[in-house]
């Protein structure tokens, strides 16, 4: 890689630092504190939050009604994603030994916490828990790709990506055929960031 690309990619990791810290601000601004993975309100503001709640009939009725009519397809994408987030599950846990990848730990992904917001009804709660299993899925599926796409074709496109996993960086540049016949056996093998 060159010198101006680990440059900026150096740049970003630095912003993500500072974009952590910033989503740590919000805790204060937010009146919550996390002790031992859990989410603690302030008790005062618990009560101001219940007191807005709409009820979930209202919640519904607010919606346009072509929306609402959606909501049975929405749902049937449960099935297919519980098959993925099972069948990649499956996947790593026997084929990451062999490749000797770090597993992806999944609870760093699928991240369920809404139920913690006193100001949701109920169906907004279960919407939330949808797609906090839904999107934490997807991302835990895209982390368990890219580090399987590393040890098999670790190459860029030639054209940029619009969203690209974790491993990306690591990649060779598309037409490096140099680089990519001496370097491939430790690229494949390059995980120790993830140790």
């Amino acid at each position: 890689m060159s010198n101006k690309i680990d440059e900026i990619i150096e740049q970003i990791k630095t912003l993500e630092d500072e974009l952590i810290d910033e989503f740590k601000n919000k805790e204060k601004e937010f009146f919550y504190k996390i002790e031992n993975e859990k989410i603690k309100f302030e008790q005062d503001v618990i009560e101001e939050g219940k007191s807005k709640i709409v009820n979930s009939i209202k919640y519904l009725s607010s919606l346009p009604i072509l929306a609402t009519l959606t909501i049975p397809f929405i749902w049937l994408m449960i099935i297919p994603i519980i098959v993925i987030d099972i069948s990649v599950t499956i996947f790593q846990v026997i084929c990451f030994p062999i490749y000797k990848i770090p597993k992806v730990k999944r609870k760093d992904y699928i991240i369920i916490d809404r139920y913690n917001l006193f100001y949701l009804d109920k169906v907004e709660k279960i919407n939330c828990l949808y797609c906090e299993y839904f999107n934490g899925t997807v991302a835990y599926v895209k982390e368990i790709a890219g580090r399987t796409e590393q040890f098999w074709c670790p190459i860029k496109h030639s054209k940029h990506l619009k969203d690209k996993h974790s491993r990306y960086d690591k990649f060779f540049d598309y037409g490096d055929y140099k680089k990519y016949s001496k370097e491939i056996k430790t690229r494949r093998s390059d995980f120790n960031d993830l140790k």
